[in-house]
């Protein structure tokens, strides 16, 4: 099947933009556990679930707004420049505002005298929002190996200045007297890494995706809006489903069961699931303009079928390979950050549901009805929500982890059901309920069977691993469609 080859191929490309950072940030991962106390690294990643919340809603989903109008036959040629220029306004209003009334919000959160946590959150904020559209320009140009570049380089000054100032700067005299640098401060660091680093990337991505000419036009912005800002509030949700839980867990747990460490600890088994958010992410950055092109070809609908399912086996795949292997990949964090890896597996299983939701999402997208991705993500939202309320006051970022899979669980059922009333797209159903189960079937065996002997423990489940591919192979080989060879070019 061509088309699958030169998605991957391109995913394969994307994914570099993606496993490089991700490795990269293993070391950061990696780098705090050790230089912060588990309550300290609570606050990090209490501050960036606020920042990926932000994200999402100062991009006005005008990403995916811009690979549909300028993928048409008669797209406007100012449709890039109008997204750009609406971007950059928005966000610089939004970083004026936290500047005035730093003080304010960062008191309101609980962290008095530290506004330069809120300054330097809303400076990454918006520059990553403005250069969101000068990557989906390259992504939309087939330039991936731009793409790649940019993002490790960026990655690579993130994960330096943090080695620079969480480990060089205290142990280095001249340095600890520096003007930039104030000992005991070393949460701000690690905002300032970042920002450094995104200052970089925003600056080098406009640059190397500009245009010959720059023009605004409100017709575009209009239908832009219009397109875009479903997915908009949609992705409010989505992301309420992807952070909250680490919000929830600062506010529901209990005083005495001490939340800023459960949200540390939480904050790094996230990091520990990764590699499955790795795969969906540069899956996600080949396939959304792929489907959109593909769109118009005949057999376009067998494409999303096919590949739903392909991508449904390799998340599973990784899932049985990380999720039976946490004591090897616990080693990436300090010893006390190790407690609870037991939530991992669930955390892996709640981003296989995500991932697939990405691909059943499809439908409302090329058929411009994407308020329906508001009904799901904020169906989504409510499972969220309901299950922290009742859970994570008693079990704590269990809890948390429950609420997330339930969420995209829901969320995949609901948007499939729907789905087909508007675009038949011909789903193995059959095929994907037969993998989910005996994926599930493969984890049990290999999480519950104790083996004394490492060595025969490492083999016994790399022998159910390999299981699951056998088991995947001969389900094509017996049901698979083996006729459809569609050619994209």
């Amino acid at each position: 099947m061509n088309f699958l080859k030169k998605l991957a191929g391109e995913s394969a490309i994307y994914g570099l933009s993606s496993v490089v950072p991700r490795l990269l940030n293993y070391l950061l991962i990696f780098l705090h556990s050790r230089v912060f106390l588990v309550e300290e690294y609570g606050v990090v990643t209490e501050m960036y679930a606020y920042l990926g919340f932000l994200l999402v809603f100062l991009t006005f989903g005008f990403e995916t707004g811009y690979f549909r109008f300028s993928s048409l036959p008669n797209a406007s040629h100012k449709v890039y420049s109008t997204a750009l220029f609406s971007l950059v306004a928005v966000n610089l209003t939004f970083l004026t505002a936290v500047i005035l009334f730093s003080n304010s919000i960062i008191s309101s959160l609980g962290y008095p005298n530290k506004p330069e946590y809120a300054v330097i959150l809303a400076a990454i904020i918006s520059l990553d929002s403005i250069a969101a559209i000068p990557f989906a320009r390259l992504r939309q140009l087939n330039r991936p190996i731009v793409f790649s570049t940019i993002k490790i380089l960026g990655v690579l000054i993130n994960v330096f200045f943090n080695i620079f100032f969480l480990i060089i700067c205290p142990k280095v005299d001249y340095l600890k007297d520096a003007f930039f640098y104030v000992p005991n401060n070393a949460i701000t660091y690690i905002f300032v890494a970042n920002l450094i680093a995104s200052i970089f990337t925003t600056t080098i991505v406009i640059y190397l995706s500009r245009k010959e000419e720059f023009k605004f036009s409100f017709s575009d912005l209009k239908h832009l809006l219009i397109y875009s800002i479903p997915l908009l509030i949609s992705g409010i949700g989505g992301t309420t489903n992807e952070t909250f839980d680490r919000i929830f867990i600062k506010f529901l747990v209990p005083p005495e069961d001490n939340p800023m460490y459960q949200l540390g600890i939480y904050g790094s088994n996230v990091k520990l699931a990764v590699l499955m958010v790795l795969f969906i992410q540069m899956y996600r950055y080949a396939a959304e303009p792929f489907f959109f092109k593909s769109a118009a070809h005949k057999g376009s609908n067998t494409i999303y079928s096919i590949t739903t399912k392909y991508f449904l086996a390799f998340t599973l795949l990784i899932f049985l390979g990380v999720g039976l292997f946490t004591d090897i990949f616990k080693f990436m964090v300090g010893k006390d950050f190790r407690t609870g890896l037991d939530v991992v597996p669930i955390l892996l299983l709640a981003n296989v549901f995500y991932g697939l939701f990405f691909n059943l999402s499809i439908w409302y997208k090329l058929t411009n009805k994407t308020w329906y991705g508001i009904y799901f993500t904020f169906i989504g939202a409510a499972v969220t929500i309901t299950v922290n309320l009742l859970l994570t006051k008693h079990i704590g970022f269990y809890g948390a982890a429950w609420g997330r899979l339930l969420c995209y669980v829901v969320m995949c059922v609901v948007c499939f059901v729907v789905g087909q009333r508007f675009l038949k797209i011909p789903y193995d159903i059959k095929g994907i309920l037969f993998n989910i189960v005996i994926a599930l079937l493969i984890f049990y065996i290999g999480y519950t069977v104790e083996i004394q002997n490492t060595i025969l423990s490492f083999l016994f489940r790399i022998i159910l691993i390999a299981s699951y591919i056998l088991f995947f192979y001969l389900y094509e080989m017996r049901f698979g469609d083996k006729q459809f060879n569609f050619k994209f070019r």
